[in-house]
């Protein structure tokens, strides 16, 4: 188990040499290009920079600059992965990349990867994303957004997985049972014993890991499909009517609900229970049309809830865990969101009281 107190915030990154950068446009693009402008732009809870170069001579009229945190560009995860020992060739988000691109997964088109600067120059999606785009509109857009956001999900997930590439980091790990358990423990690190400043007592420790070990296998015991990861409102782009992927460097092998559970379970956006359960049968809906192997839909929607039990509740520590570890707060106030989602789930199935009674006491919000 990661330890609070041995990591330290890391060092902000100096921002890329505009001449370095000048030259990678003219050279490796297009000659007609020039760089106009660089511009900062907001990151995620990583340690990558992000920067927007407009150009002159386009199109394109710009690239996404992104900036590795350490030049060679193989940055060990903050997050376990569990798989088997593998060489990686190249650069997991290159290597992801461009299996998502054989098999027409709308991901970003790589145009130069500069390795001894580590940076990469990627296709502009804008800056409009699925949350942003969701969070002003009416309820037939929503609807509508998801939707599409499904159809991109099933087309990744069936054939991504099909055009199975031993030379694909994904297929080389997935989510078997001590990494769902080391996520159970994450939050149980940093959502309980961070946040309030004591740990578990041992009566109550026995019981929810017991229960944790216990969804751990049922969702390591289930087939496995191609998994974003990460797949929710932040790292669909919205471009025009195509919707782009992003953040898909940490892909493995994970149970079929995954993704999904991260989508409509989102921490940032908070869907009407209406409607999740309505997308729920639309994506199993389109897995059947695609000729995926699809199990009854009772069976899948109780998979489906224990992996967002699952997910929710490391996600809660990993907010915890970017504030104290990272300095980043801002994902604090999505908290009460993902738990609110974990009481929902925990109130469902009766044989799961005993977790919610013996984690009630240390989250307020589970009460």
């Amino acid at each position: 188990m990661v330890t609070g107190n041995q990591t330290s915030p890391k060092v902000p990154l100096a921002s890329p040499d505009p001449a370095v950068l000048a030259d990678a446009i003219a050279t490796k693009l297009r000659p007609s290009l020039g760089l106009q402008t660089t511009t900062p732009l907001a990151g995620d809870a990583s340690n990558r920079r992000y920067f927007r170069a407009t150009l002159t001579g386009g199109p394109p009229h710009s690239v996404i600059v992104m900036q590795l945190a350490e030049p060679e560009g193989f940055k060990q995860s903050e997050e376990a992965v569990s798989g088997t020992a593998h060489q990686i060739a190249e650069l997991p988000f290159i290597n992801i990349r461009s299996h998502l691109a054989g098999v027409q997964v709308p991901v970003p088109t790589l145009y130069y990867y500069d390795q001894s600067a580590g940076l990469l120059y990627l296709e502009d999606f804008g800056d409009m994303t699925l949350a942003d785009a969701v969070s002003r509109a009416d309820q037939a857009q929503v609807k509508s957004r998801y939707r599409q956001a499904i159809d991109v999900l099933v087309q990744m997930q069936v054939h991504a997985t099909k055009a199975k590439d031993h030379t694909c980091l994904a297929f080389h790990r997935g989510f078997d049972a001590p990494l769902l358990m080391w996520e159970f423990e994450h939050f149980l690190e940093y959502g309980i014993e961070v946040r309030n400043g004591n740990r578990l007592a041992d009566v109550d420790a026995e019981v929810v890991r017991r229960v944790f070990r216990n969804i751990a296998d049922q969702l390591a015991g289930q087939p496995r499909i191609f998994t974003h990861r990460d797949y929710h409102s932040r790292n669909l782009m919205v471009d025009g009517t195509r919707l782009g992927v992003i953040d898909f460097q940490d892909a493995l092998m994970g149970p079929v609900p995954y993704d999904l559970a991260s989508l409509v379970r989102d921490a940032y956006i908070q869907l009407d229970e209406a409607l999740v359960d309505e997308l729920v049968e639309y994506y199993q809906d389109h897995m059947i049309d695609q000729g995926a192997d699809c199990i009854d839909r009772s069976t899948f929607r109780r998979l489906f809830d224990l992996t967002s039990i699952q997910r929710n509740l490391k996600a809660a520590g990993r907010f915890v865990y970017i504030d104290r570890v990272k300095g980043n707060p801002k994902f604090l106030a999505d908290i009460p969101r993902v738990l609110s989602y974990v009481k929902r789930n925990l109130e469902k199935y009766p044989e799961l009281e005993p977790l919610r009674k013996h984690l009630a006491p240390y989250v307020p919000e589970l009460q």
